[in-house]
């Protein structure tokens, strides 16, 4: 294929998932859901995180969830485990979520019966970035094995996020990493960008990030007092 061709291809491929991913925002705004999307490389914790997440926000808000994987419903069990609906979405060997995967794995769900729906996305730095899902706040999660240089090797997905998660808090001194310098150049690439610094074993952070992501969220309906 002749490197036109490809481009012509690429600019059919986004222009429909922007169609796509319009109709979903509309969809979501209508229903009345926040959608928050999560993306980061493998092993940078975006499971625990959510499992933590969902365990935090079931008792008092109605949340949903759907988890993008290459293979295996893995990831789809650990999330349940909260009580929260979720769904699996396996892409086989295509290495990112779009809108129209997001679109057919929502089926007969009544959107308007949420408050928050996540979207965790493949572990993938590269693809993600391209594809708008319709979310309202897209995370972008970096731990501190993956070391200081992460945002500088890969800055088009943290141009693309609305926050940056800087996750496995409590390895910062095992593994040796500068957080300074790893804030400094996340806001190299984005400035501005709001930063939160979490550890889904200790705790630390998850209050804050709570916060943040039900941020001018109101409750349909509340199962339980706080």
């Amino acid at each position: 294929m002749s490197e036109p061709r490809m481009v012509e291809v690429r600019r059919k491929i986004m222009k429909e998932n922007d169609l796509n991913a319009r109709a979903l925002r509309e969809r979501f705004a209508r229903a009345g859901v926040r959608v928050i999307s999560l993306v980061s490389s493998p092993g940078a914790g975006k499971t625990t995180l959510l499992e933590h997440l969902l365990s935090r926000l079931h008792p008092n808000y109605r949340v949903a969830a759907l988890v993008g994987d290459l293979a295996t419903e893995n990831d789809a069990a650990r999330l349940a485990r909260s009580g929260a609906p979720v769904r699996q979405i396996t892409t086989g060997t295509v290495c990112h979520l779009d809108a129209s995967m997001v679109e057919r794995t929502l089926g007969d769900w009544r959107l308007d019966e949420f408050d928050l729906l996540f979207i965790e996305n493949v572990g993938n730095l590269v693809c993600p970035a391209s594809f708008d899902l319709g979310e309202d706040l897209r995370l972008v999660l970096v731990s501190t094995p993956e070391g200081e240089d992460k945002p500088l090797k890969y800055p088009t997905i943290f141009n693309t996020a609305d926050v940056a998660i800087i996750t496995k808090l409590d390895l910062a001194v095992a593994t040796g990493v500068d957080l300074q310098a790893l804030k400094r150049n996340i806001e190299c690439v984005r400035p501005g960008i709001c930063i939160q610094e979490v550890s889904a074993r200790t705790g630390e952070g998850m209050q804050a990030l709570h916060q943040l992501v039900v941020s001018g969220c109101k409750p349909k309906v509340l199962n339980a007092a706080p």
